[in-house]
């Protein structure tokens, strides 16, 4: 068990190669080399990890066996073979990327609405742009057969009461189609 520098549980397990030259020196001061190296390996692989955060420890095999290899000896050559986080850590990473994907859902919803409004405003927007050249161009329109029989008739009322007249039976015409 290694604990990194957030306070993650990592379960590590690693192998130590060891070529002896020296088999004197191997033993000289010592009773048991083998239980010796293991806990050499053990503390130099705590101590490295203890300085890293949990996603580094997890993602960093290459980094941490050069820093044992420079940290123990040369003679001694380590790989490091599984990584592990906790039972519980590993519930809580499951948990934490649950809810990453949750907040990346909910995100994407709220943009996809957000566009959806944005869109619906812009049409309504032109529309109503439209809508209001249309009536610019009608007003315009009235405006010059107003003139055309402004100038036409002049003074004289007698067309002027045909023209209304006329337009008096077509409004009649529609009321009379209608309900």
């Amino acid at each position: 068990e290694v604990i990194t520098r957030d306070n993650a549980v990592l379960l590590m397990n690693a192998v130590a190669y060891i070529n002896i030259t020296s088999p004197e020196k191997a033993v000289y001061g010592i009773e048991n080399y083998t239980w010796a190296i293991q806990n050499l390996v053990q503390t130099s692989l705590r101590s490295i990890v203890g300085e890293m955060d949990l996603d580094d420890a997890l993602s960093s095999r290459d980094h941490i066996k050069a820093k044992l290899k420079a940290a123990i000896s040369d003679d001694i050559s380590v790989e490091i073979q599984d990584i592990q986080p906790s039972t519980t850590m590993q519930s809580a990473m499951e948990a934490q990327a649950a809810a990453e994907r949750q907040r990346r859902a909910t995100v994407s919803r709220a943009d996809g609405e957000k566009q959806a409004a944005i869109l619906e405003a812009d049409g309504r927007l032109e529309a109503s742009r439209r809508d209001a050249e249309a009536q610019v161009v009608l007003a315009t329109s009235s405006q010059r057969a107003i003139e055309m029989i402004t100038s036409a008739v002049g003074d004289k009322e007698v067309p002027v009461a045909y023209l209304l007249g006329e337009q008096y039976v077509k409004a009649m015409q529609e009321m009379a189609k209608s309900n």
